[in-house]
């Protein structure tokens, strides 16, 4: 696994709002619910997101904005409109506003319409630690111009969302992943993106592959001179190209990564015992793991599960 697989896992979407409005102008639709993620895109026509912070976003055919919550916006047809906002979020889709909510959780934020513009936006749930590494290397909001790898996505997505067919949820929330997934990584690698220091670090051939081995197996015993010689370089050259790309020592990225995997543990697996965990993310004394996760996090593992799953 990589890091950023392995960062995506927890990012999956399970029964997800997806909203998909064909508007004619003017219009105002106010995303209110500040979802942890939300993926916006524009499948056919033009309009403006705006951000509850920040400057005004010209969308166009196929572009893709994803939004970090608490963060809310609004997509209006112009900066200018005169149109009344209408609130979108969980239970948006009554009669009155032109939709109906059945058993997929399908969200249509606007009455009927012809032409205009079309909007498919995804709701993304997100949990857990590990996620939340990601979602911290991700700005407030993320806006991708058409013309990508997603663009091929974005049609089977809005194909499926014009439908109701059984089975119907399981393919939206899995090109929902897709989506998201190649929205994130053409962000991370365009020349104006600024992309974690380990996506860069990941395609150099000796720290890309101390990475792939930290991340297969995080509880082994390792040690700077094991890890390099999995690889087949000297412990120093690994040490000090890793600590240059990365930003940090091999071991001392380890123990956050290991700190990471225990607080999801602790608080997804509440039978496990916290020695139990301990030996999952590889210290065979409880005491000695206690010890840095409160160095790590400020609270011993016990205080953390239990202010985490009141």
């Amino acid at each position: 696994m990589d890091v950023f697989g392995d960062l995506c896992r927890g990012v999956r979407a399970h029964g997800s709002l997806f909203g998909s409005s064909q508007l004619t102008a003017p219009w105002a639709l106010r995303f209110i619910d500040g979802a942890p993620l939300t993926l916006c895109a524009v499948v056919g026509g033009q309009g403006w997101l705006l951000p509850q912070h920040g400057e005004p976003i010209r969308m166009r055919d196929r572009d893709t904005v994803v939004v970090k919550g608490p963060e809310t916006f609004t997509f209006v047809d112009d900066v200018d409109t005169n149109a009344e906002p209408v609130d979108c979020g969980e239970f948006c889709a009554v009669p009155e506003l032109g939709g109906t909510r059945h058993r997929l959780g399908w969200s249509d934020c606007a009455g009927p319409a012809s032409g205009g513009t079309t909007l498919v936006v995804g709701a993304y749930p997100v949990r857990g630690e590990i996620s939340r590494r990601l979602l911290d290397t991700l700005p407030a909001v993320l806006h991708l111009p058409g013309g990508d790898t997603g663009d091929a996505v974005l049609d089977h997505l809005a194909a499926e969302a014009a439908l109701d067919v059984p089975g119907q949820q399981v393919v939206l929330d899995r090109l929902l992943d897709w989506m998201l997934v190649c929205t994130l990584r053409t962000w991370f690698d365009r020349p104006d993106g600024r992309p974690p220091a380990w996506w860069s670090a990941q395609r150099d051939p000796v720290v890309g592959d101390a990475l792939r081995f930290l991340h297969a197996d995080p509880a082994a015993p390792w040690t700077v001179s094991s890890l390099a010689a999995e690889i087949g370089v000297s412990r120093s050259t690994l040490a000090k190209r890793f600590s240059e790309l990365v930003g940090e020592p091999p071991l001392t990225y380890l123990t956050g990564w290991r700190m990471t995997l225990a607080m999801d543990l602790l608080i997804e697996q509440q039978e496990a015992t916290v020695r139990e965990v301990a030996r999952a993310v590889g210290y065979s004394d409880p005491f000695t793991f206690s010890a840095a996760f409160k160095r790590y996090r400020g609270v011993n593992p016990s205080e953390f599960r239990r202010i985490n799953t009141a």
